[in-house]
This record gives C-alpha cells, structure tokens and sequence, in this order.
C-alpha cells in the first residue's frame, strides 16, 4: 500500500472526500461503484469494483473461442484493464490499463472499426504495439461495463463476420452481467 499523505475527515453523516488527483489517477468517475474491504490491523480499503472481472474466468474462455474461430488475436476489457487476452503476449497486455483512445471508443458506445489508412486506437496506454481493429462495447443497462476487441495489423482490413462476432459476445457479457 502507498502512502499518499493525505488527511481527510468523516463528517456527519460518515462521508470521506476522496482527493481529486487519487480519483484522477484511479479512473474513479462519479457514479462508480467501491468496495470495502477491512482487515484486523484497522485499515479500511477502498478498491474498484468491476462487474466485468466477475466474469473474468468466463472472458478469458470466451477470448481463447473467439480468436480460434476468428484467427485474430482478441482481448475483453473492464471499463479500465485489459482481462482477458488471446493470440498475443499476455505480458504485454493482461492487466494494462487501457489506453484513452479505448475509452473514447467504448464511452462512444458504438462500434469501431479500423478503416486501412485511418485512426487508430491503441489498446493500452503502456505500449502502442497493439491497436484495435474491431472494438465492440459491452453494455449492461445503458452504462458501459467493458470492451470486446479484435486487434492486430493495421493494414488487415475486417470482415462483417468479425464485426457480428464482436457484437454478439459483446451482448452476450452484457446480457450475463444483468443476471
């Protein structure tokens, strides 16, 4: 655990202020959900809740089917890490946190798909190896949960069928979160 040097009080109705810079840093937006954890020495821990890594056993399966029936490497994120990743290093991309570019995409709620010669949106801001070619939003109730991702080379242009694929898991993981 880091140390941060900053002090805060609980006020009268048991809120804490959590700094600016840390949210900031954290990627913790108004309306995220935290969880508590508490241990016997007296601290209190505040951590990220993801729905997404719930389901992260199931990604990772869903990821390796997907780039086996598609022949491209594949990866699902959280609304903040890669979780799952098939067809590349996992070292280079599992846990990273994704790139801004990313976020924008999955903000946007709408799929992306690399035109040859056009944008391109790097899947972490740690390395800008790997960029997407088909970024598919995973939605739970209107609010974003996580992204399915074909990348690989920019030049290789997608498919329709990739596309359909990428939205149908897509649906899937955000069909499975609301049970």
């Amino acid at each position: 655990m880091k140390a941060t040097g900053i002090v805060r009080r609980i006020d009268d109705l048991g809120r804490v202020v959590i700094p600016k810079e840390i949210r900031r840093t954290m990627r913790i937006r108004e309306g995220d959900p935290l969880e508590i954890f508490t241990d016997k020495d007296g601290e209190v821990i505040f951590k990220k809740y993801s729905p997404m890594n719930e389901l992260s056993d199931f990604a990772v399966q869903m990821c390796d089917t997907l780039g086996k029936t598609s022949g491209y490497p594949t990866a699902i994120t959280d609304r903040d890490n890669i979780i799952a990743v098939c067809g590349a290093p996992k070292r280079d991309l599992l846990g990273k946190q994704i790139s801004g570019e990313l976020e924008g995409v999955m903000n946007g709620r709408q799929i992306f798909q690399y035109q040859p010669g056009g944008e391109r949106v790097v899947l972490s801001g740690s390395t800008d190896k790997y960029s997407a070619l088909i970024a598919a939003p995973v939605l739970t109730e209107g609010d974003v949960m996580g992204c399915v991702i074909f990348f690989g080379e920019e030049d290789k242009a997608t498919t329709e069928t990739e596309y359909k694929l990428a939205q149908t898991v897509a649906g899937f993981l955000g069909k499975q979160m609301e049970s």
